[in-house]
């Protein structure tokens, strides 16, 4: 099943779920964050929604309304750092023992074909292809094999970087966390519909042009095992997102480098889980 948050002429935005070229509005949720706290019963609610999809009193033609980001204003966005053996060697680092986690803030979510606007004063932008994975219900402490099973779904996002604030503050929150710096999108995949996280191929075109191709069982730490690290120390809540890292083939260690620029259209492309289009400004 695909979950959206979209907006018709302006109003209001509203939770919604895909049924063929349609989007039917799923009544009675304030945003994606409540849909998800009221766990099973909102799915059985969805589920019945799509099923009958034909009958809909009220739908619209998906390419007559605008998608926005499916959790548009996360608890939490935790990402991990160098979760792929290529990218991880392509910055000539040594391969993680642990999970190299560090936070986006909330505010720099951005939607499907919402513009990334690059700041002025860092005019190194780059992209990074990534599997998001959205928490559906409280998770504390979980042992890694119980640990999809707090798993919402899953959807493509884009962890855009200004690289010069990434490495000139040695840590990299302002690098990440710039306004517009975290599309995701285009819908949310319930995890009913993806039987294997770790069995996706994964790619970002520039352009046109692909930049990074690879398959999310590349990564080094898993979703499960990146959910029970992360819960040992923080409680994950609905509607929290985890990145769980990127490919190799990322502008900055490309020889020459090669940095966003004004125009650029980025796609981020996972398997069964859509795409994810942005321009640049």
């Amino acid at each position: 099943m695909r979950l959206v948050t979209f907006q018709t002429g302006g109003v209001t935005p509203k939770v919604g779920v895909v049924a063929g070229e349609h989007v039917i509005p799923v009544d009675g949720f304030a945003d994606m964050n409540s849909f998800l706290s009221a766990g099973d019963s909102s799915l059985s609610v969805a589920e019945k929604i799509e099923r009958e999809g034909h009958s809909a009193k009220t739908k619209y033609p998906i390419r007559d309304v605008r998608l926005l980001a499916p959790v548009t204003r996360p608890g939490k966005i935790i990402a991990v750092g160098l979760n792929y053996r290529d990218h991880a060697l392509e910055t000539k680092q040594p391969i993680p023992a642990s999970p190299m986690i560090f936070a986006k803030f909330p505010s720099s979510i951005n939607g499907p074909e919402g513009a990334v606007v690059l700041p002025a004063d860092d005019p190194q932008g780059d992209y990074e292809a990534e599997l998001a994975v959205v928490i559906g219900r409280r998770t504390k402490a979980v042992a890694e094999a119980d640990a999809l099973n707090h798993v919402a779904g899953y959807m493509p996002l884009n962890d855009v970087s200004a690289r010069r604030w990434q490495f000139a503050d040695k840590q990299w929150v302002r690098g990440k966390s710039c306004d517009t710096f975290c599309p995701t999108g285009p819908w949310l995949t319930t995890r009913d519909a993806v039987p294997d996280p770790q069995a996706l191929a994964i790619r970002m075109r520039v352009n046109g042009v692909v930049v990074q191709d690879s398959n999310t069982s590349n990564l080094i730490f898993g979703v499960a095992a990146l959910i029970a690290f992360i819960s040992a120390a923080i409680t994950l809540e609905p509607g929290d997102i985890i990145a769980t890292g990127t490919p190799g083939g990322v502008g900055v260690f490309r020889d020459p480098p090669v940095f966003l620029k004004s125009g650029d259209v980025m796609e981020v492309e996972i398997e069964g889980l859509g795409v994810l289009r942005n321009r640049v400004a």
